[in-house]
């Protein structure tokens, strides 16, 4: 598989030229191109080491002992006949979750040899370090890496120049037509592909949608699987009927009692927990939104979860490939709530990897009326409502009571549209929502 650039690729190279630099820790879902992002950075180093956990377990005992950094440095070069050199060598440790000791060891690098360029990555990792809490706070720089945002895969199709002309465009004025259409063209095609690194690698090479299908097909499988390893936290079966519901709710608040389960409260809050470690699953809160940080006023009882990833979504519903591809009508587009699901997944992957970001949505129930704004957002300082609409009229009741009640002077409306502005509210085409909360 070609290696497709990613925004990280730009974090990892400023941080490869640090003087001062930490051991760094690289976070995120199975198989969103983390080992590929740091192949593609050893290319600037004149040596690499790879040491993957799971493939070769037997490297674990070399950090079972109390040796110094430099003394395990000694050793694997011995094993792997490749020098380590601090400032020339990009020392790797793959699925480190497979291997306590040596996320614990991390901190060392930093403090006994802080010239090493050390990286350290893994899948299901978070649950690793839930059971190492001190693994090296302050010493340890962690990076999250999600599947590729919509940019990335314009890039990934040689279409860098429709993003530059976003970008200049100021997000304000009208695009024309033919490029507005051309964009709303490739969105379609993201929800479907979606932005697993294999995926989208197959359709650039191809264009087979075929086989992106049978790719999504794989990595659903694979991930399914892969519930199997928390089976010693709760059972592989209760944990597919969770992410199930999860599939089933997403864009609405989480039902515990959704369809025909019979499991109860707890057994859902544990699978929940284990999905969204895993990076799986993403939770979207009730905020009351009164101020900032937007955390502080949350309800933990009033949640909407997203799945990671649109293409494996749509995969798993059997959306009608053909239908959302040639339709502009907002409802066949939004089928399953992806087009809202999309906007979540764009806010989280365009903020700064070196975040761990949290979602709020608000909520307000009252006999009369009830009203809902799909995202809020800290934004240049500010509290950002952004709702995600199919049209001007009558949908914009929950926006404008919430600006108002809040009062403030600015929202969002992405959808379909173009570019443009009305009262007090800020409209961004779903296709460069990423764009301005990186760019603006």
């Amino acid at each position: 598989m070609s290696y497709i650039p990613r925004i990280i690729d730009q974090e990892l190279e400023k941080w490869r030229n640090q003087r001062d630099r930490k051991p760094l820790l690289l976070r995120g879902a199975r198989q969103v191109g983390k080992s590929s992002a740091v192949r593609h950075l050893a290319k600037s180093f004149d040596h690499f080491v790879e040491v993957n956990f799971d493939e070769n377990p037997e490297f674990a005992t070399l950090f079972e002992k109390s040796i110094s950094p430099a003394e395990l440095c000694e050793q694997l070069t011995l094993l792997l006949n490749v020098p380590i050199v601090e400032g020339k060598t990009l020392v790797f440790f793959d699925e480190i979750q497979a291997c306590i000791p040596a996320i614990s060891a991390l901190r060392y690098f930093y403090e006994k040899m802080p010239q090493l360029h050390v990286i350290a990555a893994g899948s299901l990792l978070e649950f690793a370090l839930s059971e190492v809490p001190s693994y090296g706070v302050g010493r340890v720089r962690s990076i999250f890496l999600y599947p590729l945002s919509f940019q990335e895969f314009l890039l990934a199709n040689g279409e860098s120049g429709l993003i530059d002309y976003v970008m200049s465009a100021g997000f304000a004025a009208e695009l024309p037509d033919l490029i507005h259409e051309k964009l709303n063209h490739y969105l379609k095609k993201f929800l479907i592909i979606g932005g697993m690194p294999e995926v989208v690698s197959s359709y650039v090479r191809n264009g087979d949608m075929l086989e992106v299908q049978r790719i999504l097909d794989d990595l659903v499988i694979s991930i399914q699987a892969d519930f199997a390893k928390f089976r010693d936290r709760v059972p592989a079966i209760r944990i597919r009927e969770v992410f199930n519901l999860v599939v089933q709710q997403v864009g609405n608040k989480f039902t515990y009692t959704y369809g025909n389960t019979n499991l109860t409260n707890l057994q859902v809050k544990q699978a929940l927990d284990l999905l969204t470690l895993a990076g799986i699953i993403y939770p979207v809160t009730h905020s009351s939104c009164n101020g900032l940080p937007l955390g502080a006023e949350i309800n933990v009882k009033k949640r909407k979860f997203l799945l990671f990833d649109t293409g494996i979504f749509q995969r798993i519903l059997g959306l009608n490939m053909s239908e959302m591809l040639l339709e502009s009508d907002f409802s066949v587009i939004n089928k399953g709530n992806i087009a809202e699901m999309f906007v979540g997944l764009e806010l989280i992957k365009n903020t700064s990897c070196y975040e761990n970001w949290d979602l709020y949505y608000w909520q307000r129930e009252s006999k009369n009326a009830q009203s809902e704004v799909d995202y809020v957002i800290q934004h240049k300082g500010q509290i950002l409502p952004i709702e995600v609409k199919s049209g001007t009229k009558g949908a914009m009741q929950s926006l404008y009571r919430f600006l108002e009640e809040k009062k403030l002077t600015t929202g969002i409306r992405t959808s379909l549209e173009n570019f443009g502005q009305i009262p007090n509210v800020q409209i961004i085409p779903l296709y460069a929502i990423g764009m301005y909360k990186s760019g603006n």
